[in-house]
């Protein structure tokens, strides 16, 4: 699964006092003096604790140099066995080929063993370092004076990962048998609740996604500049992949080098990263997701306490642009459905269910969208197709019974669990969508891919293996709907809920179980809009070259995003401003939650 990021315009510059700014370390060689100068003077052990993916091999060699006279203990000598971890993941990993089960309740001490803990303990004093994953959980916090977590953003990690680079828990080298369904499903949790407990306690924050660019934070210093990103809207690096569908509208828009077509990339969402810059003569590159250390701000009382811990939101955007005319089998997204808040509780452990939507941004000729089935269709004989390909045999008239619709410009499709749907290509669709996962789990079940290869991002070609598909998943969550429902339900309509002479505000018409707003904000020269100290906002420019979006009552407080590019609105931003340079019409799609 290759991704590519694009850092354009995505830097958020923001400001902080003076104490804080100078008080960062920047560099590698600053950053490892300093390290070791706090150790050596240390009145007791010191531990280095951080999430997956953190070169510790790198940082220690050199801090080892510098501390001749410091025992270094990898936290790793305290695991339990590798049968026994691998045991213990087997009922997060499950037996699905496809998804786990999530460890919401697990904990790193879990993997540990209690005899060998109490050994750490009665080692830990001055001129001792603990170092690894997991090395300040709260059942060895207390024997430290001093704790430092090395942090890493997720893209990094997870290109590690599919490299066969990654050392899991317990371990220090990689493990051939490590598989993604343990990061996602487990060790993903594990990590998470560790960081959580220890980003209010640490007393240094470090940067670590690349050694060569190691920065230190003092807990002071890191608080205040996750409070006053908040105070900002929040712009993200975006991430990219190409696919079996991957067209070439991005290309008109974004330099990125590597990627060949563009399936889709995400514009906002909790597995991103976030570039800010300090008036440094670097930028922090931090996770989204660190945000989320006050989630009342970001998020809003409501979600923050309704889904603990999780960013519910995400926006992308679809390419779909080709040069030349292709054939459906070529430009569409595998037909798909999607589940319940009730269907994942129960399978996987997440706590809220996939709903989407298509916003049509662009539409060129043969526009179109998949969704739903014909109501002449005969859904028994298209579930035995399916079955019977594994698409792995084209079934030659799929299209008589997945219905078809024609698409324009501002079209919005409202896309509930169970509708079995795919975007169609000859368009930009932008999709608006909950995140079901504290992890970033995206849960698609696949029923028919066209039987054609996937992308081979090796050698750039349409030469990969067939997707897998969810058969089982599609067909038991699938609500099997028809034509005449997906055109009076599903086929949203807006209506002016707000009009100036300066700007007005339009929401698209919703059904019950939808669990967020799509709105838009059309203006000449500048709108105006409200989170209410209770509502995030996802805002993306969808008409117009730039906008400039800025606090009422404190402009300073401002980003400038680019067409096609969203920022992140926190709850506690209250009313903004849209802002748009130029003639002509600009439109600003949101979306946010509809109970706040």
């Amino acid at each position: 699964m290759p991704l590519y990021e694009g850092r354009h315009n995505a830097t958020n510059k923001i400001q902080i006092s003076p104490e804080a700014k100078n008080s960062i370390v920047m560099g590698e060689k600053n950053c490892i003096r300093r390290i070791a100068d706090d150790i050596l003077e240390a009145k007791g052990a010191v531990a280095l604790d951080g999430w997956y993916g953190v070169d510790f091999a790198g940082i220690l060699a050199e801090l080892k140099e510098l501390c001749t006279e410091v025992e270094f203990i990898p936290v790793q000598s305290v695991y339990l066995p590798m049968e026994k971890i691998r045991e213990y993941k087997k009922e997060y990993i499950t037996e699905d080929p496809s998804f786990g089960y999530c460890n919401m309740d697990g904990r790193i001490v879990d993997l540990t063993d209690p005899e060998k803990m109490k050994d750490l303990k009665s080692r830990l004093g001055k001129g001792v370092v603990v170092y690894g994953y997991g090395a300040a959980i709260p059942e060895l916090y207390d024997f430290y004076a001093r704790t430092y977590y090395f942090d890493m953003t997720r893209q990094p990690l997870l290109w590690s990962m599919w490299d066969g680079k990654l050392i899991p828990f317990a371990l220090d080298q990689p493990d051939p048998q490590y598989d993604w369904k343990e990061y996602y499903y487990c060790d993903y949790y594990l990590l998470h609740f560790q960081k959580h407990f220890i980003i209010e306690k640490m007393d240094y924050y470090v940067e670590a996604v690349k050694k060569e660019e190691l920065k230190i934070l003092p807990k002071a210093a890191y608080d205040e500049v996750i409070r006053t990103m908040l105070k900002y809207p929040v712009k993200e690096v975006e991430i990219y992949q190409p696919g079996p569908w991957g067209a070439y509208r991005y290309k008109d828009f974004w330099d990125v080098p590597g990627l060949e077509c563009n399936a889709w990339n995400e514009l906002a969402g909790p597995e991103l990263s976030i570039l800010i810059d300090v008036d440094r003569e670097e930028q922090l590159n931090l996770p989204f997701v660190n945000l989320m250390q006050y989630p009342d701000k970001l998020l809003g009382r409501y979600l923050s306490e309704t889904y603990p811990h999780l960013f519910p939101l995400d926006a992308w955007l679809d390419d779909g642009y080709f040069p030349d005319k292709q054939p459906a089998e070529r430009i569409s997204m595998p037909i798909h459905t999607h589940p319940s808040t009730d269907y994942v509780k129960t399978n996987f452990n997440e706590p809220i269910g996939r709903y989407e939507t298509y916003y049509i941004a662009e539409a060129y000729e043969g526009a179109n969208t998949w969704m739903g089935f014909y109501n002449d269709a005969d859904l028994e004989e298209w579930e035995a197709k399916c079955r019977k390909s594994n698409n792995h045999e084209v079934i030659g008239d799929w299209k008589d019974y997945v219905c078809n619709w024609e698409s324009n410009v501002g079209d919005l499709y409202l896309i509930p669990p169970g509708t079995d749907h795919g975007h169609g290509g000859n368009q930009m669709v932008l999709e608006l969508d909950t995140c079901p996962s504290i992890a970033g789990t995206e849960y698609s079940f696949f029923s028919y891919d066209f039987a054609r290869n996937s992308w081979d991002d090796k050698t750039k070609t349409m030469t990969g293996k067939p997707l897998n598909m969810q058969l089982d998943h599609s067909f038991r969550v699938s609500k099997f709907r028809r034509e005449d429902y997906v055109d009076k339900k599903l086929r949203a309509k807006p209506s002016v809920i707000k009009w100036t002479k300066e700007y007005y505000i339009d929401r698209y018409s919703s059904v019950p179980e939808m669990p967020f707003e799509i709105e838009r904000i059309h203006y000449q020269h500048k709108g105006e809009y409200d989170t209410e100290g209770k509502y995030c906002h996802i805002i993306t420019l969808t008409v117009g070259k730039t906008a400039r979006i800025y606090s009422k009552n404190n402009p300073e407080y401002g980003t400038q995003i680019n067409l096609y590019q969203a920022a992140v609105i926190p709850a506690d931003f209250g009313e903004y401003v849209i802002e748009s340079e130029g003639d002509g019409q600009h439109t600003a799609t949101l979306v946010r939650w509809k109970k706040g």
